[in-house]
């Protein structure tokens, strides 16, 4: 990472003229990687491509009102979860058109190394994902981290501010607990 990001971000976050114009180069070439990551797990034909998430998520991330970020771990996991959103969008639009909108119910096996993600399957994660959310905030940013920007657990226990321990206790738990979620099991 280039040292310079953190003071970038403070700086767009302050509505400085031209940070934002700084920052992007420095960061452009991750946000690339995380887009094609995400859209080489989408089936054949998607028409969304990798600059245009990209700079979809660079509006979000730093448009009007941008936010402010802690660090370069922050602003990468927060593109993540802007990039998975972006999707997930797409993917209910695509759902509403052309499937009625109506979700069917498929499992998640080993979500780190799933290959190809089913626009469906993406909003049942979205849905479960929002669920962990709502009982532990911290078990879905690291899901979130993990699976849609692909750190390490290391680097999401950087990111979050905890062990890695607790995050390697967190992510077994909220894999088992989607897991259950995705089957149709819902023991809330």
């Amino acid at each position: 990472m280039h040292d310079a990001i953190p003071k970038l971000l403070v700086a767009v976050a302050a509505g400085e003229a031209g940070a934002a114009d700084r920052l992007l180069p420095l960061v452009y070439e991750e946000l690339r990687r995380l887009a094609h990551r995400e859209l080489a797990r989408e089936r054949p034909g998607q028409t969304l491509q990798a600059t245009a998430l990209v700079h979809e998520a660079w509006l979000r991330l730093c448009g009007d009102g941008a936010a402010r970020f802690a660090g370069s771990g922050q602003f990468f996991a927060a593109a993540a979860t802007s990039i998975r959103r972006i999707l997930v969008d797409a993917a209910r639009a695509r759902g509403a058109q052309k499937r009625g909108g109506g979700w069917r119910r498929v499992t998640l096996s080993g979500i780190a190394a799933q290959p190809e993600v089913d626009h469906d399957e993406l909003l049942d994660l979205d849905a479960a994902l929002q669920r962990l959310a709502a009982e532990d905030a911290r078990k879905a940013r690291l899901v979130e981290l993990r699976y849609f920007a692909g750190l390490s657990l290391d680097e999401c226990a950087a990111a979050l501010g905890i062990s890695p321990a607790t995050a390697d206790r967190d992510w077994t738990y909220a894999r088992a607990w989607l897991f259950d979620r995705l089957r149709g099991v819902d023991r809330a």
